[in-house]
């Protein structure tokens, strides 16, 4: 299993896994991470098969529980099913830590949804920190 830098040609491949990744999402939403300097998008393929995606991104704004900036985030990481649990996610993160590290940041972070019980496990087991709980809200105008 390889892990490369995703391009723009790799787009049509990945509408499984983005939407994943993001619910309901489509592969165009991955653009601004291969066009910015700041962003990247990283693929594990089997024998030429995506099977597994992630996409990270610096954040100069404030990150929750961080002291530094820029930061490295992870924007979001998925693994086939019938992949997961055979450390292809953990090497995605590496490369996205590793991209962050190339680029000056001492911090990586990253969020999930406070109902998201196999992120959280998934995130602590790989050395993440809870930085902070919230609750979101909006109201119409």
């Amino acid at each position: 299993m390889e892990i490369r830098l995703a391009t723009r040609e790799d787009l049509p491949k990945l509408h499984a896994l983005v939407a994943l990744m993001w619910e309901g999402s489509a592969p165009e939403n991955l653009i601004p991470y291969l066009e910015s300097g700041e962003a990247a998008v990283y693929i594990c393929e089997d024998g030429g098969s995506p099977i597994g995606i992630a996409a990270c991104a610096l954040r100069h704004d404030y990150v929750e529980g961080c002291a530094h900036s820029p930061v490295g985030y992870l924007e979001g990481i998925s693994v086939l099913p019938e992949f997961q649990r055979c450390g292809i996610a953990k090497r995605l993160l590496a490369a996205c830590e590793g991209f962050a590290k190339d680029l000056g940041c001492r911090e990586f972070a990253s969020d999930c949804e406070l109902s998201n019980a196999k992120s959280l496990a998934f995130h602590l087991s790989l050395g993440f920190a809870e930085a902070n709980r919230i609750i979101c809200f909006k109201k119409e105008l």
